[in-house]
């Protein structure tokens, strides 16, 4: 986020590809938020308004531009208005794990309180520097899809601030369809002041994590399938740029929290140690390329050890390694990256591997990227996941990189599989559409709670959300 001469700021996405302009606002709690949205709503229905509409913001970590929304309103907590602040939190979980917490929250300060007491959180992406109420938005998913589901899952309810300004419960019993189009929604059905949610037991603050270098992408999806389920957490990264009978080689990861006994002390509840320890600095452009990136790619293989290896990991390492690296978005250069998402059926392997192929014949630079396995869905009509194979690959911007990407869209749709909206900076609406059959059933629940199409963002308008 930078500022400029006009008093608007400039937002983009943590993938850096496409900033907009808009109108920072500020609210510090629900009463503010409320005059806000009260506010906001009859400045629209004004005959001068240009009807630009508004999108809450928090960390700013989804890839694309879901959290900006170009010559209108961006609002914005003050406890997040630092970039290195990520929200206070004092909460204390019931004998069952239940807590009750502002939506303005990151995981990042939610961990640090909740791990000694012995409570770790039901789903993590790959960063911690998410809010609880951008967690919602996205319906955010983890290593541990196949056994728990996304976040949607664990939530008990959620206090909604709507478009005329009234605070609503929902969850899936109150008012269950605003509860589902809220969950994975986007942002675009009103602003998350609290969610209730429910934690899940730990014993120790170590991950007791099984490593295993893997030859192909054949063997890597088979040992996937036939042991992932004896796992709470499974992960691969893939090797894009391997060829041959190397294609898709990877290293697969699967553990769980590690038991007091399997800790041996080495790991205590109050051992929680995530700081952010490097800075990234901006590489110049060009510098990942098919050479470099293969280079590594070899390397990071080469280290992980041959024959399988059970250990013990720290929660942060095993969950969030980049954030160890302050900016590590930086490392692409200043025209950013592009982190490409899809989840296909578990039938169509064959589709897995059509677009392995492709990334690893045309070149296509990424040394992060990673194969999950998907359980089943949840009852939110924009919810990413469902079962099967999902890979996301970072990719840095470059010329004929939205072309090529358009080939693997049409191989993703003919798979019957989709594109996660908080990673995406890409698709068509077409493409969009052709993913989400329950669309407008989204639609429906977003014109009742917002008439007058208040929550907007510049990802909504591209794919025909606002």
């Amino acid at each position: 986020m930078s500022s400029n001469t006009s008093g608007k700021k400039r937002f983009s996405g943590w993938g850096r590809t496409a900033s907009s302009f808009s109108v920072p606002r500020e609210y510090a709690n629900e009463i503010e938020a409320m005059d806000l949205a009260k506010n906001l709503s009859a400045a629209m229905l004004s005959a001068n308004s240009p009807n630009r509409g508004a999108i809450v913001r928090g960390l700013g970590r989804a890839y694309g531009a879901a959290a900006q929304n170009a010559g209108g309103e961006v609002l914005l907590h003050r406890n997040l208005i630092s970039e290195n602040h990520s929200g206070e939190c004092a909460v204390m979980p019931d004998v069952d794990g239940l807590i009750e917490i502002d939506a303005s929250v990151s995981l990042d300060a939610l961990l640090k309180v909740i791990i000694p007491m012995g409570w770790f959180v039901p789903v993590t992406p790959g960063t911690r520097f998410v809010t609880l109420g951008g967690a919602v938005a996205s319906d955010i998913h983890g290593k541990n899809h196949h056994c728990d589901g996304s976040i949607g899952n664990h939530i008990v309810s959620m206090q909604l601030l709507t478009a005329n300004g009234e605070i609503r419960e929902v969850s899936p019993i109150l008012s269950p369809h605003i509860f589902w189009a809220t969950v994975g929604g986007m942002g675009l059905t009103g602003i998350v002041l609290s969610v209730r949610l429910r934690l899940i037991p730990i014993e120790s603050g170590g991950m007791k994590v099984e490593t295993e270098r893997v030859e192909n992408l054949d063997a890597l999806t088979s040992a996937m399938r036939e042991r992932d389920h004896e796992f709470r957490y499974s992960v691969a990264w893939i090797d894009m740029l391997s060829t041959g009978s190397a294609l898709g080689r990877g290293i697969l990861m699967r553990g769980d929290h590690a038991s007091a006994a399997d800790a041996g002390g080495k790991k205590s509840l109050d051992s929680y140690d995530a700081k952010v320890r490097l800075t990234a600095p901006p590489l110049p452009i060009g510098l990942l390329n098919k050479y470099t990136v293969k280079a590594f790619n070899e390397a990071w293989f080469r280290k992980a050890p041959r024959d399988r290896h059970v250990g013990i990991e720290s929660i942060a390492s095993f969950f969030h390694p980049l954030d160890a690296v302050k900016s590590w978005n930086r490392l692409y250069g200043p025209s950013g990256f592009i982190q490409y998402q899809f989840v296909i059926p578990l039938e169509a392997g064959a589709t897995l591997r059509a677009i392995v192929e492709r990334f690893a014949q045309s070149g296509t630079a990424s040394f992060l990227a990673v194969l999950k396995l998907f359980g089943a869905g949840n009852s939110a009509p924009l919810s990413f996941p469902e079962p099967g194979w999902t890979l996301a690959i970072d990719i840095p911007a470059s010329a004929g990189l939205s072309d090529f990407l358009s080939e693997i869209d049409a191989l993703v749709i003919d798979a019957g599989g989709r594109h996660y909206l908080a990673k995406d900076s890409h698709i068509t609406r077409q493409v969009f559409e052709a993913g989400y059959p329950r669309l407008a059933e989204w639609k429906s629940t977003k014109n009742e709670i917002d008439p007058d199409g208040l929550w907007v963002s510049d990802l909504g308008r591209r794919l025909g959300l606002s």
